[in-house]
This record gives structure tokens, sequence and C-alpha cells, in this order.
């Protein structure tokens, strides 16, 4: 079966072409709040092949799929690995990640303050800083933002605090928000682009409702039921202060409404080393309570892709139709897609996306308060 997806490799500072290049076992990922991954094989079976192979190199080259006109999916390529199997045949396996990833290798290494700064404001002038040093420019845009919350933070030359950490930091304050590199066609130009994405607190994509069914278009589910991961009391600690022996603590925070249903105290504690602000603390083991109060369900649903059904899913709103021996009253409820994992198609396999879905209504498990 020929894949319906095209790998355009480009020089990740300039953009300029390189070249397209077939993949085989392709698989690819993105997720809200955090990087997706590609892991796919290029087979080199000549000299000819080789030198173009050779063209592409970790670290600078960015790597864009296509499904159509629809560009799906774009990153930086980190990895490759030539080999050769017992039948003398070579390929590279290729290791590439989404274009946020970039913002976990770079550090802050100025003194940056920002006073009473909306939080969105600061992700995107931290984006900006790494962007204008000599090198560091990516080419990441900026979608219009929502209104955020105003923060007061300082970073410090010679913490090394990654950006990526800052800006999870930030999106983890009460009342939160989402954010992505999201790829697209520029309408203007018909060129491949990125920018960074915002939600407030939550990033929704398209007006409409999915529907999948089972029977129909879901081929497996899982709703994983995890009380490992979760707890009924949150404690966020943070830096310790210059002149101090021991670092700031946040109050216990409890789900009380958990605790009052009969769950037993299970207790949870964060780390944030730069933070010495006990305010901040506090809000931060709120939104961790708020998170992991009670059993983690995280459902899954793997489902058959085609024309109808896209891997552009990402942020969108799905309805669950299920009816079988475990829903045997029949499950109807409403999710948000927050992470899509797509498996190409094959000889023998068929295109899939495996979903991952965030509780809209008629969720299944609980939450604190």
């Amino acid at each position: 079966m020929d894949s319906p997806y095209l790998a355009y490799f480009t020089d990740l500072r300039t953009g300029t072409p390189i070249d397209v290049l077939p993949l085989q076992g392709l698989e690819f990922d993105d997720y809200i709040g955090k990087p997706g991954s590609l892991s796919a094989t290029l087979p080199v079976p000549n000299r000819r092949m080789a030198r173009r192979v050779r063209e592409i190199l970790e670290g600078r080259t960015a790597v864009y799929l296509e499904r159509g006109d629809q560009v799906c999916w774009g990153g930086i390529v980190w990895t490759l690995t030539p080999a050769m199997d017992e039948q003398g045949m070579v390929t590279v396996a290729l290791q590439a990640a989404t274009f946020d990833s970039y913002a976990a290798h770079r550090h802050i290494r100025q003194n940056l303050t920002y006073t009473n700064t909306d939080d969105l404001t600061i992700v995107r002038r931290l984006w900006e800083h790494i962007q204008s040093m000599p090198g560091g420019d990516i080419g990441v845009g900026f979608a219009p933002a929502p209104p955020g919350t105003p923060r007061t933070v300082t970073y410090l030359d010679g913490d090394e605090t990654p950006v990526e950490e800052a800006i999870s930091q930030l999106a983890t304050m009460e009342p939160g928000f989402e954010y992505l590199v999201s790829v697209y066609r520029d309408p203007a130009t018909g060129q491949r682009a990125k920018r960074l994405l915002f939600g407030v607190p939550r990033i929704h994509v398209g007006e409409g409702t999915t529907v999948l069914d089972l029977p129909g278009d879901i081929l497996t589910y899982s709703f994983p039921r995890d009380a490992t991961r979760g707890g009924t009391t949150a404690r966020a600690r943070g830096g310790t202060p210059e002149g101090a022996d021991r670092p700031v603590i946040s109050d216990e925070h409890v789900a009380h409404t958990l605790i009052g249903a009969g769950f037993p105290r299970l207790d949870t504690t964060s780390d944030h080393s730069n933070v010495t602000n006990k305010a901040a603390l506090d809000s931060l083991a709120r939104t961790a309570l708020a998170a992991l109060g009670g059993p983690v369900v995280i459902p899954a649903v793997r489902v058959r892709l085609d024309g109808d059904t896209t891997p552009s899913l990402l942020g969108t709103t799905v309805r669950l139709r299920i009816h079988d021996v475990w829903f045997s009253e029949g499950l109807d409820a409403t999710y948000r897609v927050i992470g899509v994992k797509v498996t190409a198609p094959e000889r023998g396999r068929a295109e899939t996306a495996e979903l991952y879905l965030e509780g809209v209504e008629g969720v299944e498990g609980m939450e604190g308060s």
C-alpha cells in the first residue's frame, strides 16, 4: 500500500528545501503541552540514495509531513542511525520531535525579569529572546493570543533554566493555559509555516464534533484507571532563598470532597526549584491537585483513518458512542483530543490513529475540589 504521506526535508534555520524522501515504518504523534515525536526508516538501496540521505543532518534539518494538501506534522530531526543488517541492506533510522522541542535545548543565560506581565506575553518574549540570538532563529511565529494572567517572574543567568521548563511552570499556575507549535500552510504564500498557539485555559480546535462509534470507526479502546498517579493532597516545594536554610513550601491542599466520599489520604509533592514565592507555589499545588485528584483516567481509542477522519484531530472534540460487553448500557460521552499517535499504512497494515482523550462531559473518573 502506498503511503499517503510525503516527507519534505528543509534547512531548519533558513527553510531552504533539501529533498523529498520515502519513509518506511512511519509513526508520529503530537500532544498539547508537550513535544510530539516521529520515527521512521530511510531505505538506502544504492549509493545515489546514500548521497541524498547524507544531506539530512541531525540537529539542523526540519522535516514536514504532508497528507494530500494538508501539512499534518513538522519538527526537527534529532538523531540518525545508519545500520546494515545480515543481508547487507542499509537503512537509516530517523527520530524527530516537534518544533516545541527546541525550547528544551535552549537555556536562559541572561537575567530576565517580567513584572506584572501577561503570562502568554512572557512565553512569547522567551521565544523571541532565544530566536533573537545568532543562530537561534528557527522561524517560529506567533498566533494572536487571548488575554492571560499577570505574573511577576525572574530568571537568573547561571541557573541554566531550560526555556521549556520556564514555560511549563507558567502554564501550570492557576488558571493555566495550553500551548503548542502548530504547523500549517500559509494561505497567503502557500509555504509551510509554524506558529505558537495558545488556549486559556484550554486549546479547542474547530467548532464541530467528530462522532466515533463502536461498532464502526473505533477499532480498540482502553480506559486505564491509575490511582498510583493520583492523590488527595498536594504540596509544591520551591527553591531556597538567599540566606535561608530551607526551601519555600506551599500549604497542604486537600481534596476534601474525595476524602469525604471515602478515598484515603494520598499525598503528592511537586518540585519547582526556581520558585521562591509562596503564593505561586500555592497556585501550583492547587493546579496539581485539580489534575491528579483521585484516580487518573486518560482514555484512548484507536480509529481507522480515511477521507473523513484525518490525523488533524489534536484539540478537536469527539463524541464516543460505544456499546459492547463492558459498556453494556452504552457509553455516549464527549472528549477533547489531547494527543494523537498515527501509524502510517504499509503493505498489510491500514492507516490508524490512537487518540488520547480528556473528558468534556460524561467523564470517566472523578475530580477533586
